[in-house]
Parts: C-alpha cells; structure tokens; sequence
C-alpha cells in the first residue's frame, strides 16, 4: 500500500487573500505513470495512525478511498508524507563512510566505532520538503550537496525494542534527500559536534509511504531490505547504490535508538547516505570538486526501486538574513 499526504491546487484565477491555505489531506495511491492516481481517504484520517491500524481496518479504508474518483499529480500539490516529531540520521554505509573520510579527516579507513554500533544524529523536523518542492540554496555555502537516502516511518512508540519487536513499529519506507551544505558542515565539525546550520535548512521525504507487505519480494537472505537507489543531476546519473549494503537493518536501527529512550509514532528514521550517493563522497576519493557542488537551477532526482522518485530544484533564497556575529575574547592575563 502507497500512502501520500496532499493538499489540492487552487482554482484557476487569482487567488483570493481570504481564501485560507488547503488542508493536507491523505490519499491512497494506486497505479502507475500517466495512470497514477491519488484516491482521497475519508476526512479526519491520520496517516501515521493508518499506518498503525490493524491490516483489516487500513484495509477497509483502502477499499473505500478506491472507490472515490482519483486525482492526478497535475491536480494535487505532494506534501511531506509525515510532518515529523522527530528525525534521526544513521551511518549504516561503509563505503560511503570511507568517502567521507578520505575528503574530511584525509582518511579512508573507516574507524572502530562504526562498526560497534549504529551512530546516529538528530535533524530539524521543521525543515522537511515535499517530494517535488523547489529548495532554497543554504545562504552561506559554496558546496552545496545532496544525500540520497531511504528512510523508515515510525508508527508505534517503543522503548527498548529487540529489533523484532522493532519491526511493529515500522509503518513504511519512503525516499531521503537530506541537503547538507558542506563547507558550512566541515567548519562545525572541528569542533567535535554534529553537523547544524550545515544541514538544517531543508530535507526532502517522499514521494509517498510504502508499506513494508509491499516490499516483503525484496528481502535479502539476512531480511535486509534490498532496493536500487540512484541519483541523477539534471537527468545525469551521478551515483548508484543498493540498500542492501546497509550495514544494520531498520529493525536493527530502530532497536538501537530505543535503548534506554523512547521512539515515538511520527519519527522518521534514515538509513544515512548510500554509496557514491552525495557529491562529497566523489570529492574525498578524487581529491577535487568533481562532479562541481550543486548550483541555483540544478536538478536533483532521487529513484529508490519500489519507493518512489523525489525531484527538488535548487532555487536562489529571497530572505535577507542576519549577519553571523563572532565570539567574543577572552582577555587573558600575561603570565
């Protein structure tokens, strides 16, 4: 099942100033293509709870969505499937960890403490994009960066989870694009912290949740989930990778992020980026800025097989920000 979240397209004509904002509603999307249709579910559905009903009652809804007449994608606006209470960014991928290490700490091999545990950072919620939004360029970056990513919706609280009680709380799987403005990353990080105005300004989840019966076929021998996932920059592939090279399952992931704390329904959980699926990965492993940082007017296309696509142009930034001020010194005294 294929759950999207939609807000219709305003009438034709110019807009009224009274005329308040369209709700976001939720659909059930079946089809494919010029056929792909997006059927409306009854008003007052959550689509995170949808996710947690019982087969036989997301069932029924399904069954009554399908017998209302379809929108197309000309006809509706695609929100964020999920407005999130909270997002967590893994590192599951090896070879993208030796990427990124060999163009940041000048070194490839990937340390201990990868492979000990499934380390994770926290991203700002507020800052999610539909899947086909246009994306305003971070305002202090000269190296502005994609991360294609495939990422879990949790719809279950849990706490403490072995990673098969972990797989309840998975209600579907959607595609990642986790912006992240390198330069401005690479200054924050020398400090010994996470990554924040560097990533911050947008993450794009879409197109749609796609629930796990529908990607049972795709599971590999170790139950990994095992999708094609590319990358293209105004239609030029520039990375490609499978999600089965993960080096923990979701299952494993969400377990792990329980540990002695709550995961809650509404998160949103990533798998980190795949190999050769950002732009720094290239510039660590070539030691230059090839292919060049992303510009106003790219196009950055994201396929995950069995997920859906998501396409964001970058578009200059309109609002005037605030100078950034430097710290104040210390004065100390001589010695």
């Amino acid at each position: 099942m294929r759950l999207a979240a939609f807000r219709r397209t305003a009438p034709p004509g110019p807009p009224a100033s009274w005329v308040p904002a369209a709700p976001t509603e939720v659909a059930l999307v079946l089809g494919a293509g010029e056929h792909l249709r997006l059927h409306p579910v009854e008003p007052g559905v959550s689509l995170v709870a949808l996710l947690a009903a019982e087969r036989t009652v997301r069932d029924a809804v399904a069954e009554r969505a399908a017998a209302s007449d379809g929108l197309t994608l000309d006809e509706v606006v695609l929100a964020p499937p999920v407005h999130p209470v909270a997002m967590r960014d893994f590192l599951t991928f090896e070879s993208h960890v030796e990427g990124i290490g060999k163009g940041m700490q000048g070194d490839a091999a990937v340390p201990d403490e990868w492979y000990a545990a499934p380390s994770f950072l926290f991203m700002a919620p507020h800052a999610v994009h539909g899947a086909y939004d246009d994306v305003v360029t971070q305002p202090d970056t000269e190296r502005l960066d994609f991360e294609l990513e495939l990422a879990a919706v949790i719809c279950r609280d849990v706490r403490n989870a072995t990673p098969e009680q972990a797989r309840a709380a998975i209600g579907g799987y959607c595609v990642m694009n986790d912006w992240s403005a390198r330069d401005v990353q690479g200054r924050e990080m020398r400090l010994g912290l996470g990554p924040s105005k560097g990533k911050d300004f947008a993450t794009t989840i879409g197109p749609w949740v796609v629930t796990p019966d529908e990607l049972v076929e795709h599971r590999d021998a170790d139950g990994f989930l095992d999708l094609a996932m590319t990358v293209r920059v105004n239609g030029v592939e520039v990375g490609a990778d499978r999600s089965g090279h993960m080096g923990w399952s979701f299952e494993q992931l969400v377990s792990y992020a329980s540990r002695a704390s709550w995961v809650r329904a509404g998160e949103v959980l990533a798998s980190g980026t795949c190999g050769t699926g950002a732009l720094a990965e290239a510039w660590g492993r070539r030691g230059e800025l090839t292919p060049p940082p992303l510009q106003v007017g790219d196009v950055v296309e994201m396929q995950i097989e069995g997920v859906g696509v998501i396409r964001n142009r970058v578009v200059a930034g309109t609002e005037s920000v605030p100078p950034i001020p430097a710290a104040r010194r210390r004065e100390r005294e001589a010695v």
